[in-house]
């Protein structure tokens, strides 16, 4: 965990990447009722950066490496950065859908795990460990907290499931710039890290595994699948840390 300063946001900038959290979610919700059999990932970025840009906001991936779409649409194996291309979806995926924009200088970034159809018992049962691994960290968010509590919380809930968490990607805080101070891992030892602050800013977004934790990055440079080649999910929020808790702006 970095020993960066972590940025503090006050109310009226957390009402702004609020807004921008409030965007994204808009986004992904219409990108999630295009996910089917037949669809393509290109098809969905397109969609995405058409909204994206009728909000008047910006996509926040392409700013990143010079990252080659609006969304990263990771399926089955994959873990996080998938590029959308021509592949068509298909009857039994699951699809990770990652995006992220800014609006009038702030940002938010949200992920969510979709069935594609009809999936097997261990691909729903991945995704239910998954979602519940980041509400478990959510619960972990209040002033005063350590990062540790959070990364924890994560990695505690997939393996107590059998399943693991991706060790080389991590959250990250967020606010005026897409990846700022600090990284969150999901794992982690409670009682370590920095003291949480009431407006600190972060997106959690726990990245779990069927089988190994074990990555590797595809020729493409930038799609990231598991190295056993079973299945990952991946859902993230863009969470505040208040006095007595959190608020999820990514709603």
């Amino acid at each position: 965990m970095t020993g960066e300063r972590i940025p503090v946001y006050s109310p009226r900038e957390i009402e702004s990447i609020r807004e921008a959290g409030r965007l994204v979610s808009r986004v992904l919700e219409e990108i999630g009722r295009m996910v089917r059999p037949g669809v393509t990932t290109a098809e969905m970025d397109r969609e995405a950066r058409r909204m994206i840009e009728d909000f008047g906001a910006k996509p926040a991936f392409p700013e990143v490496r010079q990252y080659p779409a609006t969304l990263c649409t990771s399926i089955n194996e994959e873990v996080v950065h998938g590029i959308p291309t021509d592949r068509k979806l298909q009857e039994g995926d699951i699809i990770s859908i990652d995006c992220g924009l800014s609006k009038g200088g702030f940002y938010a970034d949200k992920a969510i795990t979709w069935a594609v159809g009809r999936v097997s018992e261990e691909a729903r049962r991945l995704m239910d460990v998954t979602r519940r691994a980041l509400d478990a960290a959510i619960a972990e968010l209040r002033e005063g907290a350590y990062l540790g509590d959070v990364c924890a919380a994560i990695q505690r809930t997939a393996e107590r499931a059998g399943m693991s968490v991706v060790r080389d990607y991590t959250g990250h805080g967020i606010g005026r710039h897409l990846h700022e101070p600090p990284q969150i891992p999901n794992r982690g030892t409670p009682g370590e890290g920095p003291r949480l602050r009431r407006g600190m800013v972060l997106a959690l977004e726990p990245m779990v595994n069927l089988g190994t934790w074990q990555v590797r990055v595809l020729s493409d440079n930038w799609t990231v699948v598991t190295l056993d080649r079973r299945l990952s999910a991946h859902f993230e929020h863009t969470v505040a840390v208040t006095r007595d808790g959190s608020d999820i702006l990514t709603l």
